[in-house]
């Protein structure tokens, strides 16, 4: 049995070239934080991550990559997301605003919004989201 059978998937964005750039940036180090949104936690009835826990980051392709351990798992409301979080999603941000914006545009996607099973979804300042730090375990599983 490989090390990350056990383990949950730690998925980000949506199967081809975003996911490919942020798993390339978790396993470059520059990326160490992701932020989510709770109402997909909810409607899809999973519990939220815990500090400490492991999970198998996953490329568009389904196949583990690395095993991440998350250190800080927060549920706060968007328009309370901070700095020192944006600037550690790891993807060239240089402030908040940026940061949100480029959120909004995923949250905002069609691909989103299916998944959401709403097409008119859309967040606000008091959108509540789960924001995750965690730290790259094992490289290469």
């Amino acid at each position: 049995m490989a090390i990350h059978d056990d383990l949950p998937p730690f998925l980000l964005g949506f199967p081809g070239e975003l996911r490919d750039q942020l798993v390339a940036a978790v396993l470059s180090g520059a990326k160490t934080t992701t932020t989510g949104l709770l109402e997909e936690y909810e409607r899809e009835g999973e519990p939220l991550p815990e500090p400490g826990g492991r999970a198998a980051l996953m490329d568009s392709a389904g196949q583990p990559l690395a095993v991440l351990e998350l250190t800080e798992v927060r549920v706060l409301r968007l328009a309370d997301v901070e700095l020192r979080h944006a600037l550690h999603e790891g993807e060239g941000y240089a402030s908040v605003a940026e940061w949100r914006a480029s959120h909004e545009g995923f949250w905002h996607s069609p691909d989103l919004r299916a998944a959401m099973g709403d097409p008119r979804f859309t967040v606000h300042d008091d959108t509540m989201v789960v924001t995750q730090r965690f730290r790259l375990v094992q490289d290469g599983i």
